[in-house]
């Protein structure tokens, strides 16, 4: 989740000291890759990817009857200033190994609805308890619990359909779609992102690394690698993107834990104080800032040596490392991510717009 999920995890009272500042430690990671993605556009490569996703997801959720669980699958799924981080990577991915951006973009699709689907559940009271998202109502926040649990499980068969019935069965064989499929549900699954979430819920406070690479990591190296074999990756070129995206999934978390403690302005002694309710575990309040900046550095380093079996493709894949660099240094936003009154006038319905005046208190 994370970059994958934009799911950042608050910890309003930890005290983040100066000399640890990202500003002045840098995490750092080889000079060679990191001078090599300094010279991709990634911003304009992800921008371009953003709309065409943005398109077909709209084309893919049009709203039918019963309307209003078909309004909040879409409330969260093209919800403005999302990413799209996942089939960005997914996409790249298969440009990488020689796969056509057009046998991509229905699993892409796909990924971002599972991504969204996951999103809506996790926000729910019973799990992570987060009434916003992106800085506007989480989906149940907005359409109650019973409408986002229904809206989170329409979306996952949902995806699952999509790329069965869109997907080029003159670009992509029936035996690598099904390999897909098989990987998207191991991701989402029991052993997967659900166990995170479970452990994350119930689980002692030292799971943190089982914790964010279920929760983190799955929806990276789930994108990373349905690229690869949309495109036909061999098996090691598959493990090499499986590293790789889990590294980057994680590594975007574990930064913005390390980002929203700079930020914060109120020491704290250990993680019972935190506000009664609040749940989820991080790295920094667990192991502590210092600790944090070291797994972070670490995980860039991973990703980036995972990639070096792929610098026979050429500029092919400086996507993928240009990726690494912005989930450590956050180089650029998106114009679309606005608030929520940005948000009432791109969704354009007056119903919608009286459900959230009458449940969000202003």
């Amino acid at each position: 989740m994370a970059l994958f999920a934009n799911a950042i995890t608050s910890c309003p009272y930890i005290h983040y000291p100066k000399r640890l500042s990202l500003t002045q430690q840098k995490i750092r990671c080889s000079s060679t890759t990191s001078s090599v993605s300094a010279n991709f556009d990634l911003k304009t490569y992800w921008s371009t990817l953003r709309e065409e996703i943005n398109q077909k997801l709209d084309e893919a959720i049009p709203v039918k009857y019963p309307a209003l669980i078909y309004e909040s699958m879409r409330y969260s799924v093209l919800a403005k200033g999302a990413k799209r981080a996942p089939p960005v990577m997914c996409v790249a991915a298969c440009e990488l190994l020689g796969g056509n951006r057009l046998a991509a973009f229905p699993t892409a699709c796909a990924l971002e609805m599972v991504h969204a689907a996951s999103l809506i559940h996790d926000d729910l009271p019973c799990m992570d308890d987060d009434p916003s998202r992106r800085g506007l109502p989480s989906n149940h926040t907005v359409f109650g619990m019973d409408m986002a649990i229904l809206a989170g499980d329409a979306l996952f068969p949902l995806g699952f359909r999509h790329i069965v019935s869109h997907t080029p069965t003159n670009l992509v064989p029936e035996t690598q779609l099904l390999r897909v499929i098989n990987e998207i549900a191991r991701a989402v699954g029991s052993t997967g992102m659900a166990a995170g979430q479970f452990v994350d819920l119930e689980g002692p406070a030292n799971a943190i690394e089982f914790i964010h690479e279920k929760k983190y990591g799955e929806m990276g190296e789930c994108s990373a690698v349905c690229g690869g074999l949309l495109a036909g990756a061999n098996d090691d070129e598959i493990q090499r993107l499986r590293t790789y995206g889990r590294a980057v999934g994680i590594l975007y978390q574990v930064v913005d834990d390390v980002l929203e403690a700079k930020s914060s302005k109120t020491n704290i002694a250990d993680d019972e104080k935190q506000p009664e309710g609040k749940k989820g575990k991080s790295y920094v309040g667990v192991y502590g800032v210092e600790k944090a900046v070291k797994v972070a550095e670490d995980l860039k380093a991973e990703a980036k040596k995972a990639l070096e079996g792929f610098e026979k493709y050429g500029d092919k894949v400086l996507p993928l490392y240009s990726f690494v660099d912005y989930a450590t240094d956050r180089g650029f936003s998106f114009a679309d991510q606005i608030g929520r009154v940005g948000l009432f006038i791109w969704y354009g319905s007056k119903r919608i717009i009286n459900q959230i005046s009458s449940r969000v208190p202003n």
